[in-house]
């Protein structure tokens, strides 16, 4: 390949910036994955929470925490909202008293189970728009992102 007088190659030849892309596509996919919730007062971070406990059941503090990487202090608000609210409750941990346990309402499930669906809807309905090799691009894709996400 010929160099410029720079010691770089023609922007032509160079390798795109797949890290800044995928990057870029990955939060304006997030960002509009947050516009699709339900209508109310329940915020980004809180729906996050009160969805992870309607999939996976009760959680401590310090597993809520560490799963958003957040600090305990923030997660404390955040589950006192959700508690406030009435979309979870404390409850202590049967196997060791001394720690405290969240879960998702009824009320909470069903909120968290409307907003999944929602988006699951507002997504489905792009990827049926799409051709089969594109969905199969893009099933490639989420496996290999997984991957990487799970590294």
């Amino acid at each position: 390949m010929h160099k410029h007088a720079t010691g770089r190659r023609p922007a032509e030849t160079e390798e795109p910036d797949l890290g800044g892309q995928l990057r870029s596509a990955v939060g304006r996919l997030y960002r509009r994955f947050r516009s699709e919730r339900p209508e109310g007062g329940l915020g980004d971070a809180a729906l996050a929470v009160l969805t992870r406990l309607h999939k996976h059941g009760p959680q401590t503090l310090t597993e809520l925490s560490e799963h958003d990487r957040v600090s305990p202090a923030s997660m404390s608000q955040i589950v006192n909202r959700l508690t406030s609210a009435g979309y979870a409750v404390r409850t202590r941990d049967p196997d060791d008293r001394r720690k405290v346990l969240f879960t998702a309402t009824a009320e909470g499930d069903e909120l968290a189970g409307a907003a999944r669906a929602q988006r699951n809807a507002w997504l489905d309905e792009r990827l049926r728009a799409l051709s089969a090799e594109d969905r199969a691009v893009i099933a490639r894709a989420a496996a290999l992102l997984s991957g990487i996400a799970d590294s």
